[in-house]
């Protein structure tokens, strides 16, 4: 898989990035209990598979076929997993028949969120949970990718038309995590000056991510690991949860049950 900015690859993303997705699946599997979960933007399927346990299946979706038939191939050989390629804003699975959904850093990519908020209410069944992860807004880096960042009431409020009950937290990261970010946005920031006029954003919106995935790799390359934040050995140790979230709190951690009865 080609390095875009959009997925993490190891080797070719930032640790700390590696780290930021390792350590949010992490505390979904320990929000989990028995029964059938729905991993929506499953990718390869190296985090889904991490949700594997005794008395649950697994099913991990991705919108690019071949990225779906990677992880069935690398991942869906036993009878608790499997993955196929659908898109999250028309999910392929009936009401109410599953009893944990996790959205980690999918939502912030839908050019109309509720969409896909309003699937992941109709699949989760009524005493279900939905765990939905993404950017802090304040906290997040450009990138052409996210349609939308979320500050926590926004996230709540979105949340909040389809369920009854939401939660917003924290993952939180340490001070050696907080330090990478640091580097690696005054980085950022140094390159962007390079485009004083935000000619970038007056692009049309293919434009700018078809220059972005091509100038990307180019840029990490020239920057070095020591700015990349690639090789600085953070692992998901550095993330831990917080009920506090603060303008520089990397990810926001919604917990979301009870949907709310849909209106046909």
């Amino acid at each position: 898989m080609k390095l875009t900015g959009e997925r993490p690859i190891e080797g070719s993303t930032p640790d700390s990035l590696l780290a930021l997705h390792e350590a949010g699946y992490r505390e979904v599997e320990a929000r989990l209990g028995t029964g059938i979960v729905l991993d929506v933007g499953s990718g390869l399927g190296d985090a889904t598979s991490t949700m594997a346990g005794p008395g649950r299946f697994v099913i991990g979706i991705d919108y690019d076929p071949a990225t779906a038939v990677s992880a069935q191939h690398e991942h869906g050989g036993a009878d608790s997993m499997g993955f196929a390629a659908m898109d999250g804003g028309r999910i392929a699975v009936a009401d109410h028949s599953v009893d944990f959904v996790c959205s980690s850093h999918v939502i912030e990519h839908f050019t109309q969120p509720e969409r896909h908020v309003a699937e992941l209410a109709r699949v989760v069944s009524d005493d279900g949970t939905v765990f939905v992860l993404c950017p802090n807004a304040p906290a997040d880096f450009e990138n052409p990718f996210h349609v939308y960042d979320f500050e926590p009431p926004q996230l709540e409020s979105l949340l909040s038309l389809y369920f009854d009950d939401v939660t917003v937290l924290g993952l939180e990261g340490d001070e050696a995590l907080h330090a990478d970010f640091a580097t690696r946005r005054a980085s950022g920031e140094k390159l962007l000056k390079l485009d004083p006029l935000g000619i970038r954003k007056r692009l049309p919106h293919k434009t700018y991510v078809w220059a972005y995935e091509r100038v990307l790799p180019v840029v990490y390359k020239f920057l070095g690991s020591g700015k990349t934040g690639i090789g600085s050995g953070l692992d998901a140790s550095h993330f831990f949860m917080s009920d506090v979230v603060g303008r520089e709190t990397p990810v926001l951690f919604a917990i979301a049950r009870r949907p709310r009865p849909r209106v046909h």
